[in-house]
């Protein structure tokens, strides 16, 4: 029986999906399992019994990623279960930016005492006149999950589309538009656009990546989207080229102190993901993900450990190794069963960076011995085994 214990409301259609192997614990220290959304952990005292921790969401900042590498508690996440949602958010954004609907909207609540309102707005409307999207050029920053879906639905729109991802993968590549160009540069791009949108993840080397020297290079009046993180944007250099001129709008999702209170800024309270539907599709992504990794060992969008999959436990037992990523681990592991006379017909290792994991079926049971002597190799730092 696996213990799971929910730190924020989870939907339904997700723990409905658990079995009768399962029961929701309202104990954290006796969790195996734990499914959050926006509940910080960091200050949290993870659990000994603590196994994986599943995210129904993308962004992982509220868990401590590198604290749960060291001790082989796999964080995952659900990428592209809220794309849709975003994606739609993201279109009303851009309408949002060329048209002064926001503008319009506080004008008509301004004036809702006035009687003649019907023909004082035919004069009014003059100042929140905008521009039309179709034939403008839209550059889709980042070709994930999401920004796939922008910059195929903007093509759908009559946009010109030009992404930029350095590290586009296979499959989104396989699903963007034959009609969005790709450049090579983000250089090349700012240029070009009308609107840009930024879809990458927040990391050390993304932080503030759309700066002054990006917004020197867009046209005069463009309109910048963030419906991503907000530090991806440097607040002080979107000010100044908004005052400029060089950025007549700014559409985000992320506001902060500073953004929340400038000029030309329209603001939600990110509300991206805030759909039912998406709510719904990352609680059952998560909840599957979990249960994969707890009755079969295998890992699928993890953010600290590889991907590795082979499948239901067929064999008696399945031994999962997690370890630094250092020649000769998987020659040590062979050794220790063959002298324990554990024979494995099958076995997978990936590697992730500095860390590594391994999936052997074993067509025997083990004992503890066995696990403490995989255990006691130089370099493993936990070793788990799954019965059927």
């Amino acid at each position: 029986m696996y213990k799971i214990k929910c730190l924020n409301p989870i939907s339904k259609y997700g723990l409905n999906l658990l079995t009768d192997n399962y029961t929701i614990t309202d104990d954290v220290n006796e969790a195996e399992g734990i499914l959050v959304r926006s509940a910080s952990m960091h200050e949290m005292e993870l659990p000994e019994g603590l196994e994986a921790i599943a995210r129904a969401g993308a962004g992982v900042n509220n868990i401590p990623i590198g604290k749960c590498a060291e001790k082989g508690i796999v964080v995952f996440n659900t990428p592209g279960a809220n794309a849709n949602g975003v994606k739609e958010l993201v279109v009303a954004g851009l309408l949002l930016g060329s048209r002064d609907i926001a503008g319009g909207i506080e004008w008509v609540k301004n004036n809702a005492s006035d009687p003649a309102i019907g023909k004082t707005m035919e004069k009014a409307k003059k100042q929140f006149a905008g521009n039309e999207i179709k034939g403008k050029t839209l550059g889709v920053v980042g070709l994930g999950a999401i920004g796939i879906l922008v910059a195929n639905t903007a093509v759908d729109l009559g946009m010109k589309v030009i992404g930029y991802d350095p590290y586009i993968s296979v499959n989104s590549a396989l699903h963007l538009s034959t009609h969005v160009q790709v450049c090579d540069k983000l250089e090349d791009l700012a240029p070009q656009c009308d609107f840009l949108s930024v879809h990458v993840p927040l990391l050390d080397s993304t932080k503030g990546m759309i700066n002054k020297g990006v917004f020197d290079l867009m046209k005069d009046g463009a309109v910048v989207l963030n419906f991503a993180r907000d530090l991806l944007v440097n607040d002080d250099d979107l000010e100044a080229a908004i005052e400029a001129g060089k950025v007549k709008c700014y559409v985000t999702d992320f506001p902060n102190a500073k953004t929340a209170n400038m000029k030309h800024v329209v603001a939600t309270p990110h509300l991206g993901a805030s759909t039912e539907e998406s709510e719904d599709n990352c609680a059952v992504m998560a909840v599957q993900e979990m249960m994969d990794y707890l009755e079969n060992g295998n890992i699928v969008n993890s953010v600290n450990f590889p991907r590795c999959d082979m499948g239901p436990l067929k064999g008696t037992v399945r031994i999962c190794i997690f370890n630094k990523n250092v020649p000769n681990m998987i020659g040590q592991f062979a050794s220790v069963l063959a002298n324990c006379g554990v024979n494995i017909p099958s076995m997978t290792n990936t590697s992730k960076g500095d860390l590594a994991y391994t999936l052997m079926d074993a067509d025997q049971d083990i004992d503890d011995s066995v696990v403490e002597k995989l255990a006691a190799i130089p370099e493993v730092f936990k070793v788990r085994v799954i019965r059927r």
